[in-house]
């Protein structure tokens, strides 16, 4: 049988204007935009201990995990320095909804973008006694 083998992009509609949103993320998280006005993240530019995945997952209907967003979906974006982001989206003024949450599977933080999508944010890590917190 034919399989999904990974993602292979992440489309946003914009509910206002997608060249502010677009620049958004490229000054606030680093995605760097290409000339079509999108971006590539290429897997061996991921430098972490996982060796790199995707997570994919149905939340249940009545879940509280995407709060305070309405939207139907949240994206994890795995990030290579989870202080250092924090640390750059305080100085610009934007708020950390949680974080930084140490789990067994890495780091996480959630913000909400300027459309009100809640954003994670996950420094992926190897749950050994180094990591652990």
């Amino acid at each position: 049988m034919a399989r999904v083998t990974g993602i292979g992009g992440v489309f946003l509609k914009s509910r206002d204007d997608a060249k502010t949103l677009s620049t958004w993320y490229e000054k606030h998280l680093g995605i760097r935009l290409q000339d079509f006005g999108g971006g590539i993240l290429q897997w061996e530019e991921d430098t972490a201990e996982d060796k790199g995945m995707t997570v994919w997952h149905v939340a249940e209907r009545d879940s509280e995990w995407f709060s305070p967003s309405e939207s139907t979906f949240m994206i994890n974006y795995r990030v290579d320095d989870l202080e250092a982001m924090i640390e750059q989206l305080n100085a610009a003024g934007i708020e950390v909804l949680r974080g930084p949450e140490y789990h067994e599977n890495g780091v996480f933080a959630w913000i909400m973008d300027p459309e009100g999508n809640k954003v994670e944010l996950w420094e992926p890590k190897i749950w050994d006694d180094k990591n652990k917190r």
